[in-house]
């Protein structure tokens, strides 16, 4: 016999009690096809034993919309947002939306209150869908969401194993490409200044980094990789202690054009030049790195097709809540310029 939870009936008991799975509930609740006569009423009976009726689904199946999607802060330090590559795939999700006539709500969510907040706020049929950004890999946010039966799409992902329809960069074969170059250019006592490593971003850069070493035969010294935050500052503090420890150090690699910058900072001022002394690439290619001193050769990523594919993806979602979640990988390139 079903053990009933004190709070609230949630999906799982529905599905347990009806004897299917998560994602055919969901498709009951929105009325979706492929679901046999028989199955849906079993479904049918568990909800309304449980007295499982979601503000959501009712909104759902009654056709109605709020016309309005919630772009999602989940960083406990949101100094971020105001950083070059938020800025610049907001805008664009902001740009979609707007030509689709959906608002966009901005909230920041930190705790674990928060989170359930946000689920019941969901639950209330306020919005329609959510865009997350930069997801940390233990934030179960997005399965919340999921599983309150909002569509969701997150700004890369979580783990190589990523449920949720995500949109992310080839962060991975960007990095290689960044290295090799420097390796191409004479390079050998290459440093990296990653993100933090809870970050699947910052892991997937450090992992191309350390790719492109192996392909030219060069040992990965663990003392040349140092971990910034994605800050002009954490880039600036970065170099300098790595100019301190390995002085030999001819070429860096800076996992986004704001740590790189910083790492350009910190070479003037101990009189290093660049690119003769040392070379410099980083990762984004926003305005910035076009007025670094010298220019900064760096790895683009499509910002602005990144907002509007998952502005599209959402939207999809919204009109087919059947649909399966989708992966996007988009290709990234390397901009050479004075920096290396």
């Amino acid at each position: 016999m079903l053990k009933r939870s004190s709070g609230t009936p949630t999906l799982e008991e529905v599905a347990a009690l009806a004897g299917v799975g998560r994602g055919t509930v969901s498709r009951v609740i929105n009325n979706a096809s492929g679901v046999k006569p028989s199955t849906r009423r079993a479904v049918q009976r568990a909800i309304d034993e449980l007295d499982y009726v979601p503000n959501l689904a009712a909104r759902s199946l009654a056709g109605r919309r709020a016309d309005a999607v919630a772009l999602v802060m989940t960083k406990t330090d949101w100094r971020l947002f105001g950083e070059p590559f938020f800025s610049e795939v907001v805008q664009a999700v902001g740009d979609a939306l707007t030509e689709a006539g959906v608002q966009l709500l901005l909230t920041l969510v930190r705790t674990d209150a928060e989170r359930q907040r946000l689920v019941e706020y969901v639950r209330g049929g306020r919005i329609d869908g959510a865009l997350l950004m930069s997801v940390r890999a233990e934030d179960r946010l997005p399965d919340m969401l999921a599983d309150a039966g909002l569509p969701t799409v997150l700004l890369g992902r979580r783990s190589g194993d990523e449920r949720v329809t995500y949109v992310d960069a080839d962060n991975v074969g960007g990095a290689r490409a960044a290295v090799a170059h420097l390796v191409g250019g004479g390079r050998r006592a290459i440093a990296s200044i990653t993100g933090p490593p809870e970050m699947y971003v910052a892991r997937c850069r450090l992992r191309g980094y350390r790719e492109a070493l192996k392909d030219a035969g060069i040992d990965e010294d663990p003392s040349l990789v140092v971990q910034g935050d994605f800050t002009e500052t954490s880039g600036r503090r970065a170099m300098a202690g790595l100019l301190e420890r390995h002085p030999e150090v001819d070429a860096v690699f800076a996992a986004s054009d704001s740590m790189a910058a910083g790492a350009l900072t910190a070479l003037h001022a101990a009189g290093r030049r660049v690119p003769q002394d040392v070379a410099v690439v980083g990762f984004d290619d926003f305005e910035l790195a076009e007025q670094t001193e010298p220019p900064l050769t760096t790895v683009r990523q499509p910002m602005e097709e990144i907002g509007r594919t998952m502005v599209r993806l959402l939207l999809e979602e919204m009109d087919q809540p059947e649909v399966a979640w989708r992966h996007v990988i988009l290709r990234t390139r390397l901009v050479v310029r004075e920096s290396a």
